[in-house]
């Protein structure tokens, strides 16, 4: 069995010799031959060196191309802030408004086109790696799902349009549905053997909002996908429980969560559907800042504590961050794929916890309210990206009324701060110490409200 046809098992739930191994390695593929993130992303020839490296180091069995969620955002309008070391974020939102105005949903002939952007480039190197690699490596094309992008051209208004403007965001999802379903043509002409749809804001809906806004739009979008003859993947960041189920429920061969999810317990439910599931090995925790003793013994841990194997895949949680140390991703690659091995080397290990000592606030005598966002990180997270935007253009309305700190999971000593907190998941908002939005974005209204009950 190649690790191809393995993988392509796995996605089917059949069984297999053992777990199937990708490791998401979007922008970190660039820091593998010393090229930025930017150049990675915007260099056709760097971008098929770093992916080679990548198959060459880590062995996977599927391996995506790129992972850049602002790819389509870029072509329909939106400004992106590039970065050294991450993937670009979206800067500005073309249908955002003024309160007063109409919103506009944006024309047909806005859909991205295969020569738009940096789409070809991209898929030069897709058929590349599809050349050089494509016999033995199933290789994923991501696409931005319908939810996000609506995020990336509408702003954070987009919450609050669930509540004040249902047909709006129908009609949005409608378009960002057609263009993701162009995406998926594009990529899969391009040669990819499987077509992820990355979309970390499902995590922040309702499960009603799914069923109302979601369900319809990712069953066509599937279902198109499925048409074409590849293999489909639903891929999601942040608590993503609540609607672990409606994903299944859309058709697609496999969900992909990251360590906000408690993997059993949701491969118990995707197990009912015969849904692959895969994730969630901790991006910074254990991948970034743990050794590689930590590594393996996450993913033998992660192999042990399930009821069987059968549609599981060892991942990365989501996009690699980008200065992982190389031996990390190749403990984990080891352990997925001679466990016995990697079970023997961690059995007597204890991982010793380094994090730094933090101080909370004295939550009892603060002189103004505070606002804490607990973050992955806004500039990689989508989800991460809409949170703090409402926390800052609450403090933005409330301006030296309150107090408002932002927190990064990337940052040692805010990782510290966060398990110091108890908090549950990322990204969640706390106000004067108490949670009050876990895993779910707050229209500015709720936030507005939440802040006046402390004054």
């Amino acid at each position: 069995m190649t690790p191809k046809e393995l993988l392509f098992a796995t996605l089917e739930h059949k069984p297999t010799p053992r777990a199937a191994w990708i490791p998401f390695a979007g922008v970190h593929s660039a820091n593998l031959k010393g090229y930025t993130a930017t150049e990675f992303l915007q260099d056709e020839d760097k971008m098929v060196e770093c992916l080679l490296e990548v198959n060459r180091l880590f062995k996977p069995d599927g391996q995506c191309c790129i992972f850049d969620l602002q790819l389509e955002a870029e072509v329909l309008g939106c400004d992106l802030v590039w970065a050294d070391d991450g993937p670009p974020s979206v800067a500005s939102h073309p249908l955002a408004c003024d309160e007063d105005d109409d919103p506009v949903v944006p024309c047909e002939c806005t859909i991205p086109g295969p020569n738009d952007g940096r789409i070809p480039l991209v898929c030069r190197a897709m058929r590349r790696m599809k050349e050089a690699v494509g016999d033995t490596t199933a290789l994923y094309g991501l696409i931005t799902g319908p939810l996000t992008l609506a995020s990336h051209l509408r702003g954070s208004d987009i919450f609050m349009d669930m509540f004040d403007d249902e047909d709006y965001v129908i009609d949005l999802m409608g378009f960002c549905n057609k263009v993701a379903m162009k995406m998926a043509d594009y990529f899969i002409d391009a040669g990819m053997d499987v077509i992820a749809v990355v979309d970390p804001l499902i995590s922040q809906i309702s499960t009603g909002h799914f069923d109302q806004f979601a369900a319809e739009p990712f069953t066509a979008l599937f279902d198109h996908i499925k048409s074409r003859g590849v293999y489909t993947s639903f891929f999601v960041c942040g608590d993503a429980t609540r609607n672990i189920e409606q994903m299944c429920h859309t058709g697609c061969h496999s969900i992909s969560v990251d360590e906000n999810v408690n993997f059993k317990a949701a491969k118990a439910v995707c197990d009912k559907y015969n849904v692959s599931l895969g994730g969630n090995i901790p991006l910074t925790t254990v991948m970034l800042h743990g050794t590689q003793q930590d590594n393996m013994k996450y993913v033998v841990d992660l192999l042990d504590a399930q009821d069987n194997l059968d549609g599981m895949v060892v991942a990365s949680g989501c996009d690699m961050p980008f200065a992982i140390p190389v031996e990390n991703t190749i403990g984990c690659m080891h352990a997925v794929q001679n466990t016995e091995s990697a079970r023997e080397m961690v059995k007597d290990y204890v991982a010793v916890d380094d994090t730094a000592d933090v101080e909370l606030p004295d939550y009892e005598h603060l002189t103004k309210p505070l606002m804490e966002a607990f973050t992955l990180d806004p500039a990689t997270c989508a989800a991460c990206t809409y949170m703090a935007a409402a926390a800052d253009e609450a403090k933005a309305f409330f301006g030296d009324a309150i107090d408002y700190r932002l927190y990064k999971y990337t940052i040692k000593e805010d990782i510290a701060r966060t398990k110091k907190m108890g908090v549950p998941n990322l990204p969640s908002l706390y106000i004067n110490g108490q949670l009050k939005f876990q895993s779910i974005i707050p229209s500015k209204e709720e936030l507005e409200k939440a802040i006046r009950e402390v004054m």
